[in-house]
């Protein structure tokens, strides 16, 4: 088992889960184009997709995933609420293969086991998931206001984790953003800070943990070393065994043994 990012911000996502033959996106938040490229990266191409889960509707989630799938044929994945929400995306006279999932319920995807869960964030039937080949987990947290015990449970003995550390608190208050905005991105329906990201990773089972990943950095309102001093602090590890994922280049292949 592998996965990899293809790019991770609020200009765009998407995640790729490898288990065997079978590969699945978590989102796509870039157009056909660039999504094929950033594929390429990975020494993929679309044909080698076989499906694509969906989190939420917004933009740097799903904006490009439906055209993707209509173009190359490639089934999706998304709860009723975002099925709702996305009309906008989809092309006309498609016949996209939509599968509409429970946010609570756990659906095989050929070799892949998907494992989604609601989480609290300002869109309709928002989701994060975990991923599994029956023997290792990975699980997904970005777009995430405040954590659950739900949360913590989901995430409990994974053996990688993608964890959202989205801002500094001190940087979003001292920042840029309008003060609406700053209530959004901060409130319980946004996006988790570095410190609430360290906290939740105290709370999991983590004795099995081999990759960290720190995604969905906001470029304004947090840095890398940031993300990375926090969540290091909490494993006791070296700053630089947490990784981080870039907006333009995600990151690498990372493997799950």
């Amino acid at each position: 088992m592998r996965f990899a990012s293809l790019g991770s911000g609020s200009a765009g996502n998407a995640l790729v889960v490898e288990v065997k033959q079978t590969r699945l996106m978590l989102d796509c938040g870039f157009s056909v184009k660039e999504t094929t490229a950033r594929l390429a990266r990975l020494s993929l191409v679309p044909e080698d997709l076989s499906g694509i889960v969906i989190t939420h509707e917004h933009d740097d989630h799903a904006g490009g995933a439906f055209k993707f799938a209509a173009k190359h044929k490639i089934p999706v994945w998304l709860t009723y609420g975002t099925l709702k929400m996305v009309t906008r995306y989809l092309p006309n006279q498609h016949s996209l293969q939509l599968n509409v999932i429970d946010s609570h319920s756990v659906f095989d995807v050929a070799d892949i086991q998907v494992q989604p869960y609601p989480v609290p964030h300002d869109a309709r039937e928002p989701i994060q998931c975990v991923f599994s080949d029956g023997r290792h987990k990975l699980g997904v947290l970005t777009d995430v206001g405040r954590t659950t015990p739900h949360i913590e449970e989901k995430l409990s003995t994974c053996k990688a984790l993608v964890l959202e550390c989205n801002h500094d608190a001190s940087m979003l208050h001292n920042g840029p953003y309008s003060w609406s905005l700053k209530k959004r991105v901060g409130g319980d329906l946004g996006h988790l800070e570095n410190s609430a990201s360290a906290k939740l990773l105290s709370k999991l089972d983590n004795s099995q943990l081999q990759h960290i990943v720190a995604a969905h950095l906001s470029a304004k309102n947090n840095t890398p070393v940031l993300a990375r001093a926090a969540l290091a602090k909490v494993l006791g590890c070296e700053e630089g065994w947490i990784g981080v994922a870039d907006q333009l280049l995600g990151f690498s292949w990372r493997e799950i043994s």
